[in-house]
């Protein structure tokens, strides 16, 4: 399936995009997973997101590492130990997870579908390997990925961090040569040129996927059902 490509500069009326339908039933939330570039700018639209709309909870991951100063167990993330995770891999308890510099990280599924009962969008921000192993479970979920207007301008805002070497940079940018080909596997892509912006068409392109007639069945069924006694 082909992505969609959406600007945040699209031309479409906030009101229309971003209108309310209240007779439709909403008992639970849904899964969305955002990826991106490293330098298009996914992480501060996470948290622009969070502090707009209540509407969200954030994905916490387990990690085998040890906490780093001022992190919190169960905030930045689940601090288990190897022992524990390995078992976690076991009993099935992991929607996705991956190890890197002798250290696992995964996203708790107990977790996740706890949010999603209470309603919340549960936004998950993995790579895109571990993207395609929740869509494997998880058909339903929304795979949205942030991108720049351009390579060049991916590249200049990877040098005006100002964090990170040449070297670094240049890691970077062929990381995102090898994943810019697995792309097309998402439902959309989300072209990050003006935060503000964007962080309303994200929420506009989330709360819209809760229309789809595979969200509305309940809504649906009480619908015949009313048909039923009216006819």
């Amino acid at each position: 399936m082909e992505a969609k490509k959406i600007s945040d500069m699209d031309e479409r009326e906030d009101s229309a995009a971003g209108m309310k339908h209240d007779g439709f039933i909403r008992r639970k939330g849904m899964l969305v997973v955002i990826s991106g570039f490293s330098g298009a700018g996914k992480g501060t639209l996470m948290k622009e997101l969070i502090k707009n709309y209540d509407n969200y909870s954030l994905s916490i991951s387990a990690t085998t590492r040890q906490p780093r100063p001022g992190e919190t167990d169960g905030k930045e993330y689940f601090f288990v130990s190897k022992e524990r995770f390995e078992e976690m891999i076991r009993n099935d308890e992991l929607l996705e997870y991956a190890r890197y510099v002798d250290n696992y990280y995964g996203t708790p599924k107990a977790y996740v579908e706890s949010e999603m009962e209470k309603g919340k969008d549960v936004i998950l921000e993995i790579e895109i390997q571990g993207a395609l192993k929740i869509r494997a479970k998880y058909p339903d979920s929304v795979l949205i990925f942030i991108i720049t207007p351009s390579a060049k301008e991916l590249i200049s805002r990877l040098r005006h961090r100002g964090t990170e070497s040449d070297e670094v940079i240049r890691k970077r940018l062929e990381r995102a040569k090898l994943e810019a080909v697995g792309v097309e596997a998402y439902d959309y892509i989300l072209i990050n040129d003006n935060l503000d912006k964007t962080v309303k068409h994200l929420n506009y392109l989330i709360q819209d996927q809760h229309m789809r007639a595979s969200q509305q069945l309940e809504f649906l069924e009480e619908f015949q059902k009313e048909l039923g006694t009216v006819i």
